[in-house]
């Protein structure tokens, strides 16, 4: 199954019109859609390497784009739209949370969790909750994005044939392998703020009812 599934992927992913799926997906998922768009890239990176450079720069410029309809959201519809979006995909009580780190360490937070596996509309839809400065917010969403978008594009530019090679001949353990990224990931940005305590513990057990008093 999981090969078939594959096969199928980089089927699509190598379609003419696949760039505009790639931008799309970077596109919502910055502010409401579930799924993260980085398999794509990679597939798509994979597909056709000497285009690797290409992709990654529209699924940054993609993102960043969307990143603006998810701090709108957080900014002018959040009791409307965002409250009931984060709900949806189970963020609730992480965006207090979230809200704390981005008061806390501003742009700081944005770039490192930007470039985490951290679902990004949870920090687009905060930062435009909290109304952090909206010049940084663009800057340092462009610096997270293109940091993991284009570091994937260049890897797949230079190494993209020997890396297909092995993909397709040990698919399973680079499955296997890919999870656990994604679980370091979130296991390195927990370690974000160990060096300062008292904001780690702030932060970690900040509530809705905190973020909505101190909004008020």
């Amino acid at each position: 199954m999981l090969r078939g599934l594959y096969d199928w992927t980089m089927d699509k992913a190598a379609h003419p019109h696949a760039v505009w799926w790639l931008a799309f997906f970077c596109f919502i998922e910055a502010s409401f859609f579930p799924i993260p768009p980085h398999p794509l890239l990679g597939l798509m990176c994979l597909a056709q390497p000497s285009k690797a450079i290409r992709y990654a720069l529209v699924a940054t410029l993609a993102s960043v784009a969307g990143a603006l309809l998810g701090y709108a959201i957080g900014w002018g519809l959040y009791d409307t739209i965002g409250q009931p979006l984060l709900a949806l995909l189970g963020l609730t009580d992480s965006f207090p949370v979230a809200a704390c780190y981005l008061r806390e360490y501003d742009w700081e937070a944005i770039v490192i969790a930007g470039a985490t596996p951290v679902p990004f509309k949870l920090l687009t839809i905060t930062a435009g909750f909290i109304s952090m400065n909206l010049m940084t917010f663009l800057l340092a969403s462009l610096a997270a994005r293109a940091f993991i978008f284009m570091t994937v594009g260049l890897l797949f530019r230079v190494f993209g044939a020997p890396i297909k090679a092995i993909i397709d001949k040990y698919l399973g353990t680079a499955t296997t392998l890919f999870v656990v990224l994604v679980v370091g990931g979130f296991i390195a940005l927990s370690q974000f703020s160990s060096d300062d305590e008292a904001v780690a513990d702030k932060c970690e057990n900040a509530t809705l009812v905190q973020l909505e008093g101190s909004a008020s």
